[in-house]
């Protein structure tokens, strides 16, 4: 069976909301940000998709979206950023904002 790697285009560009978590492997922040994400993705479950994009790794999607500060949380639907915020965010407060953009 083959498997298509999808683009972080063709990801964000999906019915489904896509939470970005822009992060690098030196910051402290960020790796506090990696359990919330699991409690996240428990609330969530198929209604979001979670993705961490290394911007150290991928400097192209970080410019492309004006990221300054690690970590970064941006909201996708559509292809279009819906909601955007720097820094430690708690998982109950992601879904709720989450939850705004479910169909």
């Amino acid at each position: 069976m083959e498997t298509q790697q999808k683009t972080f285009s063709d990801i964000i560009a999906g019915d489904t909301p896509v939470l970005v978590d822009f992060f690098a492997e030196w910051c402290g922040p960020c790796k506090m940000m990696k359990p919330v994400l699991h409690e996240l993705k428990a609330m969530t479950g198929d209604k979001a998709t979670i993705l961490k994009v290394d911007v150290d790794k991928s400097p192209d999607i970080a410019a492309q979206y004006g990221i300054q500060a690690v970590p970064t949380l941006i909201l996708f639907k559509k292809g279009n950023v819906q909601w955007r915020q720097s820094g430690v965010v708690p998982a109950n407060q992601l879904h709720r904002i989450i939850s705004q953009y479910q169909e």
